[in-house]
């Protein structure tokens, strides 16, 4: 079992904060185009969630009939948000329902920056202890 270094947390962390400013973007996109006749709403899927935390996966042989190799996925995937009902101009944003994905969003970053922060004060109290 491989352990966990401040380089891996560290990177993690920033793909987190990569997601939630994807997740952001497609939320406000949505309600840019709340008034936009035949307008489809848009969500950034799980996939790629999932993809990006195997982006550094690396395959291990522990069998002679396994394939040995990297992990990569696929771009992100942003499309149209399925079994969403639609007004009479054809557009069917939910400012609610947007409005609570850009505020999860929000919160993920900042939870993801809070725990940064942390991690380089800690090491900044280490520097500064040496004096």
């Amino acid at each position: 079992m491989d352990a966990i270094t401040d380089s891996a947390i560290m990177a993690a962390l920033g793909r987190y904060m990569n997601r939630a400013v994807v997740r952001e973007s497609v939320a406000a996109g949505n309600l840019a185009n709340v008034d936009t006749p035949d307008y489809r709403t848009r969500e950034a899927s799980f996939a790629e969630a999932l993809g990006s935390e195997l982006a550094d996966v690396t395959v291990v042989r522990t069998a002679p009939g396994h394939l040995a190799g990297a992990v990569r996925p696929s771009g992100a995937a942003v499309g149209e948000a399925d079994g969403l009902p639609i007004r009479r101009d054809g557009n069917n944003v939910q400012m609610d329902r947007e409005l609570v994905s850009l505020t999860r969003a929000t919160a993920d970053f900042s939870a993801a920056q809070t725990a940064l922060a942390a991690k380089f004060r800690l090491v900044r109290y280490a520097i500064n202890e040496g004096r």
